[in-house]
Parts: C-alpha cells; structure tokens; sequence
C-alpha cells in the first residue's frame, strides 16, 4: 500500500513527474485521432469495410476498458509510479508492433495489447499526480493534464494527416513508439519513488476475471446487434455486471467497493456523466474522418485541419475550466459544458452532402467548448468526493466510465454503419446511406447529452476538502 505522503516531495520532482503524466495524457488522444485520419488509407490497405475498420478503433478500447479497474487497485497497493513505468514501456512495444501489421488480423490484435498497456497508464497517471500534489492545487494540474489530452487531439489532424499523407500510416505508429520510450526514461531518471508500505490485503482476482469477461462480451455484443448471437452476448454481459456486483459486496478486500456508488452520490453521479458524455461524443470524429474524406473528396491532411477545430477547443477552455473549479461549485460548470456540447452535436444533425465546411467547424468548435468547459470539472469531482488511499481506484473507475463511453460511442457508430451499409465498403453508390447513418448517430449522442446535462446539475456541492 502506498504510503500518504503528499507535500514532502521536492518542487523540481514535482515539476517533472507533471511533465510525465501530461506527456502520457498527450499519447492517447495523438494516436487516436492520428489513426482516424489514417483509416481510409488502412481500409484500402487492407481492403477492410467500414465496420471492419471501425474495429481497429474499438479492439484497443475493449482491451482498455475490461483492464482499467484492476491496474487501478494494483497501482493502490503496490506503487503507481511502477504501474505507469510498465505501461509506457509496454505501450512502446505493442505500439511498435502495430506499425509491423501485416493484415486486418494481425493489426487489430496488436490494437488488443496495446490496449493493455495504455490500460496501466490512464489508470495510475491522474492518481499519481493527484496524490502528489497538495488539494489547493489539484483543479490546476487537473487542467493541465487535460489540457495535454486535447492538445494531443489537436495537433494529430495536423501531424497525424500530415504523416499518412507523406510517409504512411504505419509512420504514425513509428513516431509513438519513440516518444514513448523517451517518457519512460523520464521516469526512470526523474520521477522518485514512491514509499511503499507492506501490502496486507489481497488483489480481488475473482472479482476482476468476471469484470474483465462481462465487460468484454457486453461491448462486442453491443457492437454487433442485432444479430442474435450479439443479443446472446449482450445479455450474457448484463448479467455478468450483476454479478460482479455482487462477489465486491461479498469480498473481504473488493477490486472495486461498489458500496462507493451507492453511500457516494456524488461520485456515481459524475462517473455516470463521464459515461454517458464520452459515449456522446468519441465516435463523431470517427464518422466526420469518413465523411470528410469519402464524401466531401478531403485528403487526410484537409480533413484533420477540420477536424482540429473541436480538441484545439478543447485545450484552450480546459485548463481555465479546471483553474475555475477550485473557486467554483464544479457541478455547474459540468453541466453547462454538457449542455454547450449538446448545441453543438445538434448542430450536426442537419449534415448532409452538400453541407459546408464552415458550418462543421461551428459545429465542432461549440462541441470542443462544451467538452473542455465539461471534463476538468469533472474529474475535479470525482476525485474530491473519495479518500486519497483509493485514488488509484477512482481514477480507474472514472476511465474505465471514459474507455465504455468511447466504446459505447464507436458501437453505436458501428450499429448504425451495419445497419445501413451491412459490410459493403464506402463507395459512390451508398454514399447516401452512409450519410444517413451517420445522422441517425447524431441525433442518439444529442439526446445522450441532454440527459447528461440533468444528471450534471443532481450532484451535490464538492470542495477540496470534501463533500458539502
């Protein structure tokens, strides 16, 4: 168990282990939506469908997802510094193994361990950060490090295009791998360690198994409806939640205390706000990628400076919003932020072949407002509403809402392709359905923001020194 020291450690060492976590913030975002931008070139690569690219997004968000609690608890009980050094070293691997793909196989399982690696990151970074820095200032390196999220977002479309257009997709991948091997020495050399006492209490390995297998089938369930194999599945995963749910009320030392739901209202309620504003968001930079490209006759470089429009946005309003909910109540700014992005994903709905490029940037720029205003205050919640023995929990719990969002988000998005195109690839003949497909999405994540915005509004008062 990781010992609560807070504010012995040096200002330099601080300095550096901010640098750390918001260049492991960087690298998510930058891979996903560089490798958005690349899937056209992908597909033809490999001569996949949409839905079959969709996949090469979604693998990487399973994997993600089922193992963001676990690495959480691990990173509790034995140190988060050495889970997040395991998961940069390892991200640098599978992502170098990514760029050696070879087939649609092979690719989407290497998106499968990367997955699991990138898992081990995103669930120990905010902690780490969060349980070092002093609570006066924890909305401030909150904001930061997601400021680091949509300035990665930001500057994929650019790079990202810019990549696949001159030197390949698989250049992409050539790129993070490098970077993420320089972050791991940054650690090594700059980041002390943490003081670890002797852990006591056993890791949950029942409880994760059945959360790791209910996770998994009710994503690719979900993704695959409505054939009936996938309502099987579905089904099967709806019901393995029930029962994890009810080994963590039996066991002695939880993966997850689902009691925390329940005697934390606050903390439900902003993890289910997380849930329901990334399952309304993700995919949409996924569809406008293809529509950009395949209907609009965009290149990928073009497309990404569109693109651009909604995380640079993000940035610029994310670090303010964070600074802002260390003075006000953060409930407030969450829900207007949901409410803001809810204008926007409104706004396109009306897309169709002939809509301009100026109104999808008016539209992705009020979405990037609405979100960035929505996810510093957030988390700020989240993480001011539990002790500081179970960050690491917390914070995997509120990524493992985020990673279900965005897979959510891309099985919606994968629903509505299957349903309108079936597995056809893009083409001039279907680019009507296409089209509407991709409104039928819309209109979905506009109707999941606006109940976003009421369960924003139902949290109570939460300060740094706790609940009100």
């Amino acid at each position: 168990m990781i010992s609560q020291q807070q504010d012995t450690t040096p200002k330099k060492s601080l300095n550096f282990l901010l640098i750390v976590t918001m260049s492991s913030h960087f690298l998510n975002p930058f891979m996903g939506s560089s490798i958005n931008l690349a899937l056209k070139q992908i597909g033809i690569d490999f001569s996949m469908s949409a839905v079959g690219l969709s996949w090469v997004t979604m693998s990487y968000l399973l994997s993600s997802a089922i193992l963001l609690v676990p690495f959480g608890k691990l990173g509790d009980l034995y140190g988060r510094r050495k889970m997040l050094l395991i998961g940069i070293i390892g991200f640098a691997i599978t992502t170098l193994m990514c760029s050696l793909s070879f087939d649609p196989i092979s690719l989407i399982s290497f998106r499968l361990l990367q997955g699991i690696f990138s898992a081990m990151m995103v669930s120990n970074n905010m902690a780490l950060i969060i349980s070092t820095y002093p609570p006066e200032q924890r909305g401030k390196v909150i904001g930061l490090n997601v400021s680091a999220v949509y300035v990665g977002s930001s500057l994929a479309p650019i790079i990202g295009g810019f990549l696949t257009d001159s030197l390949g997709w698989r250049s992409i991948f050539y790129i993070i791998s490098f970077l993420s091997l320089l972050i791991s020495i940054l650690i090594v050399t700059k980041v002390p360690k943490e003081q670890i006492s002797k852990v006591e209490e056993k890791f949950d390995y029942m409880g994760s198994m059945v959360f790791m297998i209910a996770i998994s089938m009710l994503m690719y369930g979900f993704s695959k409806l409505p054939i009936p194999s996938a309502i099987i599945l579905t089904t099967l995963g709806v019901l393995g939640l029930f029962l994890f749910i009810y080994i963590e009320l039996k066991v002695a030392n939880p993966v997850l205390d689902v009691r925390i739901f329940s005697q934390n209202r606050v903390f439900a309620l902003s993890n289910i706000s997380a849930l329901i504003n990334y399952s309304s968001t993700f995919a949409l930079t996924f569809m406008l990628s293809l529509y950009l490209q395949f209907v609009l006759g965009l290149n990928p470089k073009e497309a990404g400076m569109i693109l651009i429009a909604q995380p640079l946005m993000m940035a610029l309003v994310a670090s303010f919003s964070g600074r802002l909910s260390d003075k006000k109540n953060p409930r407030f700014l969450a829900a207007a932020g949901m409410a803001i992005s809810m204008v926007g994903l409104f706004m396109l709905t009306f897309i169709h072949q002939g809509t301009s490029l100026t109104y999808i940037v008016i539209g992705l720029a009020i979405l990037g407002f609405g979100f960035g205003l929505f996810s510093s205050p957030n988390t700020n919640v989240v993480m001011s509403s539990v002790d500081k023995k179970i960050y690491g929990t917390a914070s995997a719990t509120l990524a493992t809402m985020r990673s279900t969002g965005m897979m959510f988000s891309m099985a919606i998005a994968s629903l509505s392709m299957h349903l309108f195109l079936g597995n056809q690839k893009i083409n001039e003949s279907n680019i009507p359905d296409f089209i509407n497909s991709t409104k039928i999405v819309f209109i979905i994540f506009t109707i999941l923001s606006f109940m976003g915005v009421f369960l924003s509004l139902a949290k109570r008062k939460v300060t740094n020194d706790g609940i009100q």
